[in-house]
């Protein structure tokens, strides 16, 4: 025979609408879980608190007896009404606190932060790669993080449009990797990135700067 729950009812100190008896095949599965040397210390008290609330122990009492808080114990009391001795022996499920991101977006937020980014940009936004894959901008910082990925550190090199730039390249690397016997190389700056911006984007203004003045010593 199954145990007995008498809802609505008020029974010594315990709780309102709690009260229940217990089966004799329960009590002996209760009395074993007690007993029993190798059973966790969570089920054990769990379950005196069961046997002692059917016993018509109040609450106060059960709370010094098994050193658990009210909440505890009432806790207990409705697990066993609801789900009997199986459910002092379970954890109640609970759902995950994140949700872990689908392999195929993280992917795909990996292959478009490395692709080119928008036509109107000079690199992929938090904003902007979170509205392309469809997740929330704190994720795809969570992915941009763990695999090391950031985008406004990107760094570009533009090579020249000269005809003989891989004859020219090869001749001053090999200045530097095998120079001749008491040779002197000079290097000289020639602005080589406005070079570039005067290239790649002939549009832009680009600023001189004023030439040097004389000055006389008085």
């Amino acid at each position: 025979m199954d145990s007995v729950v008498f809802p609505d009812v008020r029974l010594r100190e315990m709780r309102t609408g709690i009260r229940f008896t217990v089966s004799p095949g329960d009590r002996l599965r209760l009395a074993a879980i007690i007993s029993a040397p190798s059973s966790p210390q969570k089920h054990v008290w769990r379950a005196r608190i069961v046997l002692l609330s059917a016993d018509g122990t109040g609450t106060s009492a059960i709370m010094s007896a098994t050193g658990k808080p009210a909440t505890c114990v009432w806790r207990w009391q409705e697990r066993f009404m609801v789900a009997g001795v199986v459910g002092l022996l379970h954890e109640k499920t609970r759902p995950p606190g994140i949700r872990k991101t689908a392999a195929d977006k993280t992917a795909e937020v990996i292959r478009l932060t490395q692709a080119p980014p928008p036509p109107d940009a000079t690199h992929w936004t938090l904003r902007a790669m979170a509205k392309a894959v469809g997740l929330a901008a704190s994720t795809v910082q969570g992915i941009w993080q763990a695999h090391g990925l950031a985008p406004h550190r990107w760094r570009q090199f533009k090579l020249s449009n000269d005809k003989a730039f891989a004859e020219k390249l090869h001749d001053v690397v090999g200045l530097y990797v095998s120079p001749p016997a008491h040779a002197v190389v000079l290097s000289i700056d020639e602005q080589s990135q406005i070079q570039a911006l005067d290239r790649t984007e002939p549009g832009l203004p680009l600023k001189t700067r004023p030439a040097p003045q004389d000055r006389v010593c008085p």
